[in-house]
């Protein structure tokens, strides 16, 4: 299995599959893994892809310091450049989308577009809040299987996905979850977007409610910031509207100027 170390030694699981100059880097959410973006790859016959797995997270190693976003980002930097990647699109899904914006602003030169799907720069509202807190909870309480399964049973296309995905969230220690849950509460970029050099496209899935008064902070700090809904989509927009979200993709790389 192919593997990166990152400058602190902790090995990273990673994916890298098809060819072009540019490379999709896609980042997923707690728990979840790489295999997130499984319904993303056949985006790997127009474009490099790069999917792995976060630090702690599914067949990637951690050590004793604490998950903080700054510390992945520099992770998926260290990867980066030990396969030589530095013309990237960032495809940030829920709080990974926090993540992909903090590469961004500390890696401005490797960055030439994001693409955030279910984006929040904060959490503001109390039903974002209650999500981070549950997942918190069921970390600490043991109960990180009954996580596992509401959200696997919330992304799944097929019954089998459902149950990989479970499985995989499964893999991820219970400390090491509550403690992504934890900073993705306390994570605020929000007049740090301003320091994003790159374009900025935002999905939101229709019927993702409780996250569409996000864009608006957006706009405020990023002029260019475009959005777009998926129809009839709620926030499981990668694995349930997988034609919509890469016909998504394509289009906004063939229309951004990128160096």
């Amino acid at each position: 299995m192919p593997y990166a170390t990152t400058r602190d030694n902790v090995d990273i699981y990673y994916r890298l599959i098809g060819s072009g100059s540019l490379t999709l880097v896609f980042i997923h959410p707690p728990g979840m893994g790489h295999i997130t973006f499984t319904q993303q790859l056949s985006l790997a016959k127009r474009y490099r892809l790069l999917l792995l797995d976060l630090r702690g997270n599914g067949k990637s190693g951690s050590n004793q310091k604490k998950i903080h976003f700054p510390l992945l980002a520099q992770d998926i930097y260290d990867v980066c450049q030990q396969l030589e990647l530095n013309r990237l699109i960032l495809i940030g899904y829920s709080n990974g989308a926090s993540i992909a914006m903090e590469f961004a602003i500390t890696y401005p030169s490797l960055a030439k577009g994001l693409i955030l799907v279910g984006a929040f720069p904060k959490v503001n509202s109390s039903l974002l809040f209650g999500e981070f807190l549950l997942g918190i909870l069921a970390a600490k309480l043991h109960a990180v299987p009954l996580l596992a399964k509401v959200i696997g049973n919330a992304h799944a296309y097929t019954k089998e996905f459902g149950m990989e995905l479970e499985t995989y969230i499964n893999k991820t220690d219970a400390n090491i979850l509550s403690q992504m849950y934890q900073e993705g509460m306390r994570y605020d970029c929000t007049t740090r977007i301003a320091d994003i050099k790159a374009p900025i496209l935002l999905v939101y899935g229709q019927r993702d409610y409780y996250v569409h008064h996000y864009q608006n902070e957006f706009k405020s700090f990023h002029p260019e910031t475009q959005v777009i809904y998926i129809g009839k989509a709620k926030h499981q927009v990668p694995t349930k509207f997988p034609d919509e979200f890469n016909a998504v993709v394509h289009s906004f790389i063939r229309k951004i100027t990128i160096p």
